[in-house]
């Protein structure tokens, strides 16, 4: 009785678990072609015409003397704006200067400050004032030289707070009284997740993308983008990374793909790699893996660094001595 009662009762079911199971794959299917026409969008068309002078005369990029920062401010350059280079020492920067002015033919602007200091921006102020600005690049940063536990590392000048912060602060109010500028707030993978051994590094880091994800909604509705950027590896300087491959790129391949992302993205990772690692390393691994993989490579770094750096002390005390004892 029973079983019949059940096969009397699945032609009637039959039909809405069809629709039901219908309605799943065709919202599926709708969901991957959004994804990837949205991918389409962002990694093959682009959006490289926004950045234009009709934003405002002039970009102004701070940490602009090395790396990621001085290709923005040559990129930049090459699209026409004039250039108001901020870092800390006047050589570089009056380097790059003439390189931008003979290369691209434009106007700049330089301010030789150290962000480490908390008394510079009266100076900046003063440097910008009465300037049109449709481009605000923050760059500058610091991180550590190795990476080492919380209580060993020296008093860090929290560089990415309040440089980002007070810079924004100078330049936000005169955009919005246009209704038109672009901010980049360049943040940091590391701020995705949290980095055991480079922790405030990483919660600086964290800082920014926060920072600019939520000035973004208070500020799309007044004409301003305000993007978050957040680069893995990137052959430069600072990672000491000197032979770039298709994960870790050159300065130049990195910005010219991140500033094709902008009015497209809110929150990127700038390079279509990075953006796959992006993926990966905060919606398919699990938090905890990602947290313990990444103290076990640094614990790692810092182990290699710190003999390197004993061996290296241990050379200079035998030369130190051979020295004397030809002296003598």
């Amino acid at each position: 009785m029973y079983s019949l009662n059940v096969e009397d009762m699945l032609p009637v079911a039959e039909t809405p678990l069809f629709w039901v199971g219908a309605f799943t794959v065709a919202s599926l299917s709708l969901w991957v072609l959004h994804r990837l026409l949205q991918g389409f969008r962002i990694w093959v068309w682009g959006n490289g015409q926004l950045l234009s002078p009709k934003l405002g005369k002039w970009a102004v990029v701070t940490g602009a003397t090395d790396g990621i920062g001085k290709v923005y401010a040559e990129e930049l350059a090459r699209k026409g704006f004039a250039m108001i280079l901020i870092s800390r020492t006047q050589d570089k920067l009056d380097d790059v200067a003439r390189q931008l002015e003979t290369q691209y033919k434009v106007e700049t602007k330089t301010i030789a400050v150290d962000f480490g200091l908390s008394d510079i921006y009266p100076k900046i102020e003063a440097g910008l004032a009465g300037l049109e600005i449709g481009v605000l690049v923050n760059n500058v940063g610091i991180s550590y030289p190795y990476p080492e536990y919380f209580l060993h590392i020296p008093d860090l000048d929290n560089v990415s707070f309040s440089g980002v912060n007070s810079m924004t602060r100078l330049v936000l109010p005169r955009m919005v009284e246009r209704s038109k500028g672009v901010v980049l707030n360049i943040s940091s993978a590391s701020g995705m997740y949290p980095v055991p051994l480079l922790t405030v590094y990483s919660s600086s880091k964290a800082f920014v993308d926060f920072f600019s994800r939520g000035l973004q909604e208070e500020y799309k509705a007044k004409g301003i983008i305000v993007q978050s950027v957040l680069p893995f590896f990137v052959a430069t300087k600072m990672t000491r990374i000197r032979k770039p491959t298709l994960d870790k790129p050159t300065p130049e391949r990195y910005v010219a793909a991140e500033l094709t992302t902008i009015g497209l993205q809110d929150q990127t990772n700038g390079y279509f790699p990075h953006a796959v690692m992006g993926w990966l390393t905060t919606v398919l691994v699990p938090i905890n893996l990602v947290i313990y993989f990444g103290a076990r490579m640094n614990r790692a770094q810092r182990t290699g660094y710190l003999k390197r750096r004993k061996l290296r002390e241990l050379a200079n005390q035998s030369n130190g001595k051979s020295d004397r004892l030809k002296s003598e």
